[in-house]
């Protein structure tokens, strides 16, 4: 079954943005992510856009007249736009104006599957739309016949729009921080345990999911049913993630994959997805996944860098993962003051970030013999669910282990140090 795809033209004002035709192109790649087929574009330079109408009086026209001739009937536009601008603009083109806000909403709900995400997603859409209710949208709005009491209807009905849906946002922000709150216990626990924790992070579909299932692939302990979906599209997943890795040397550490990135993320959608993202924050290392074949890379690690500080991942150990090096004439994988060129396709690539994963997660740790009386039990099933045994001997007055631990959990066990 074949899938219908909207016919829309990609439109926008440079506004001095030096990034404008990256912009533009990224534009109609979320376009496409939206089941969109972008027939046309057009642009405009102008060093600031025209406040009623965003575009100038002869670009509206020329958009009007394209749209009739190529049979469109939606207009995508680069940039938010305020209410007003998407209103004059409809009533003087007769087309559906989408601006960039709306669009990257419209992705997040077509790809939201948890509840969680699914509660976000509509948070961010209800307080974009709050704004831009109007009585011309209103049915009691149109009964124009000169009557105060009309016109006072039709008010009493905006204002009780904008108050169902401000209850509605109340209501899912409850749920939210619910759901919130369990993942913070969640979270809680995975550090009482001081099982290190590493975050991918990256702008969308730099390969973030491809890089966890890579190393997926390394973990004793992983599966088939463990692997993340991954996807050569923007957005594919805005779940975050979270596995756990055991390596064959018994090392063990969490790996979680978060939502992407990309250019003019809506604020409203960051600010819903704090929560999400605060896998991040909680990481004991961060790994940024780059696209390096994206001629505009560089931009997209402004965004990511930006997008982090907005949500307060700050001054966090960070490896720089050059992906996609396999599209580029350099030789991989290879490390350059700290930064991994790798592809996440490439066995030999995925080895060395482990070994770069490793000398930063694992440095502060330190090795010793316990011996665990047998009638400390608990203490024994603690260390097996939890911690990274080199050896294990059982002994006559107990079971001794040595093991590779943090300082803070030496420090718990240290009555039973050998």
């Amino acid at each position: 079954m074949n899938e219908e795809f909207t016919k829309v033209i990609t439109a926008g004002v440079s506004h001095l943005q030096e990034d404008f035709d990256y912009s533009m192109t990224e534009l109609k790649s979320l376009c496409e992510a939206n089941n969109m087929e972008v027939v046309d574009t057009i642009k405009q330079n102008l060093d600031q856009v025209v406040g009623a109408t965003y575009f100038g009086k002869g670009k509206v026209e020329e958009l009007e007249h394209l749209a009739t001739d190529s049979d469109v009937q939606v207009i995508v536009i680069n940039d938010e736009l305020s209410p007003s601008q998407i209103r004059n603009l409809e009533e003087q083109t007769g087309l559906t104006i989408i601006d960039r806000t709306e669009l990257i909403l419209q992705v997040f709900a077509s790809r939201a599957q948890t509840k969680q995400s699914k509660l976000q997603v509509e948070i961010a859409q209800l307080q974009y739309e709050l704004p831009r209710i109007h009585p011309s949208g209103n049915p009691l709005d149109q009964q124009k016949g000169g009557s105060g009491t009309n016109r006072g209807a039709g008010e009493t009905k905006l204002e009780l729009d904008r108050r169902v849906i401000r209850n509605r946002i109340t209501y899912l922000k409850k749920q939210l921080q619910e759901i919130d709150q369990n993942l913070e216990t969640q979270n809680k626990k995975r550090k009482e345990n001081s099982i290190p924790t590493v975050a991918l992070v990256g702008y969308t579909n730099s390969g973030k999911s491809t890089t966890m299932n890579a190393l997926l692939n390394k973990s004793v302990s992983s599966n088939e049913d463990n692997k993340v979906f991954e996807k050569d599209m923007l957005f594919a997943t805005l779940d975050t993630s979270v596995r756990n890795i055991t390596l064959a040397d018994n090392t063990k550490f969490l790996l979680s994959d978060t939502v992407g990135f990309v250019n003019k993320l809506p604020h409203n959608l960051v600010e819903s997805f704090k929560s999400t993202l605060a896998e991040a924050s909680d990481a004991d290392l961060i790994i940024q996944v780059i696209d390096f074949s994206d001629p505009n890379f560089d931009k997209t690690i402004a965004v990511t860098d930006q997008t982090l500080k907005e949500v307060g991942v700050v001054d966090k150990p960070k490896i720089i993962a050059y992906n996609k090096a396999d599209l580029k004439d350099i030789s991989y994988p290879q490390i350059e003051g700290g930064d991994l060129y790798y592809s996440a396709m490439d066995e030999k690539s995925i080895d060395t970030l482990i070994d770069l994963i490793k000398e930063h997660i694992f440095k502060d740790q330190k090795i010793g013999k316990f011996l665990i009386p047998y009638t400390d039990g608990n203490i024994v099933s603690y260390i097996n669910e939890n911690l990274d045994i080199i050896s294990q001997m059982y002994k006559d007055d107990g079971t001794e282990f040595e093991l590779r631990l943090s300082p803070l959990e030496y420090k718990k066990l240290a009555v039973y140090l050998v």
